[in-house]
C-alpha cells in the first residue's frame, strides 16, 4: 500500500471523519487487520481562520504548502487536503511538491459523471458556493450547477462556521438544510453536492428528496483507491 499524507485540522471534526473512513475502506478491501499507511499533519485552524477573515489567502497557501512539504519529507507519496474550502489554495500546494494531490472536486465530478448526473446544486461555505475554483471543476465533468442564492449562501456559511465547526449540531440547522434541499429540487436540481466536510452532520445523505453526493465520502473513497493501487 502507498502512504497517504493528510493535511487536517480544518476542522478536527472532518479530520476524524477522514481517518476513520479511509481506514474502514482499506480494511474492507485489504487484509482484515490492515490499516491505511498515513502521515497526518493536524493544523491549528485558528491561524487559518484569522487569515481567512482578512481575505489573506497568501498566508493560508503558505501554511498549506509548509504542511504538504512536511508530509512529503515524512514519507507521504500523495496528499489529501481534508477540507473543501482549502482547495482554493490547491494549485499553490500542488506546484510546491513533487507528489500528487488528490483534488476533492475532481473526485466528486468523476463520481457524478459515472452516475450520469448532469444537474445539481452546490452546498458549502461561501467560497465554495460562489467562487470558480470549485464550481469550474464540477462543470468540467459535465455537471450543470444551479446559481447560488445569496440568502442561502449566508445561511449555510453561518451554520458551518458558527455551529458545525465548533461541534454544535442543532435541529434548527437540520431543518434549514432540509428546506434548502427541497427548494433546490423545486428549482430543477437533480442532485445535491455536499461540499463541506461538516455538513453531513445535519444532512441525512441517504434520506433526502434528492440524491446527495457527499464530498467527504467520495474523497475518502478516492484516497483509499489511491492507497491500494
Amino acid at each position: 500500500m502507498r502512504t497517504l499524507g493528510l493535511i487536517g485540522g480544518m476542522s478536527w471534526i472532518s479530520t476524524r471523519a477522514y481517518y476513520e473512513r479511509i481506514n474502514k475502506l482499506v480494511q474492507k478491501r485489504a487484509q482484515p487487520m490492515a490499516s491505511a499507511p498515513m502521515v497526518i499533519d493536524s493544523l491549528d485552524y485558528s491561524r487559518i481562520v484569522g487569515a481567512k477573515n482578512t481575505d489573506d489567502w497568501d498566508t493560508i497557501a503558505a501554511i498549506l504548502v509548509e504542511s504538504a512539504r512536511k508530509l512529503e519529507a515524512a514519507g507521504a507519496e500523495g496528499i489529501v487536503i481534508a477540507a473543501n474550502t482549502m482547495h482554493k489554495s490547491y494549485d499553490r500546494v500542488a506546484e510546491a511538491i513533487s507528489i500528487p494531490v488528490i483534488h476533492i472536486a475532481d473526485a466528486v465530478g468523476k463520481a457524478m459523471a459515472e452516475a450520469d448526473c448532469q444537474s445539481a446544486a452546490l452546498l458549502g461555505t461561501r467560497f465554495v458556493m460562489t467562487e470558480s475554483f470549485y464550481r469550474q471543476r464540477l462543470v468540467a465533468h459535465g455537471v450543470d450547477l444551479l446559481p447560488p442564492d445569496p440568502n442561502e449562501v449566508e445561511l449555510v456559511d453561518g451554520i458551518i462556521y458558527k455551529e458545525l465547526m465548533l461541534g454544535r449540531v442543532t435541529r434548527d440547522a437540520e431543518r434549514a438544510l432540509k428546506t434548502i434541499i427541497t427548494m433546490k429540487e423545486k428549482q430543477g436540481a437533480k442532485a445535491i453536492v455536499l461540499a463541506c466536510t461538516e455538513l453531513e452532520l445535519v444532512v441525512d445523505t441517504d434520506a433526502n428528496v434528492l440524491p446527495v453526493f457527499d464530498s467527504t465520502d467520495i474523497h475518502c473513497r478516492a484516497a483509499a483507491d489511491w492507497i491500494l493501487e
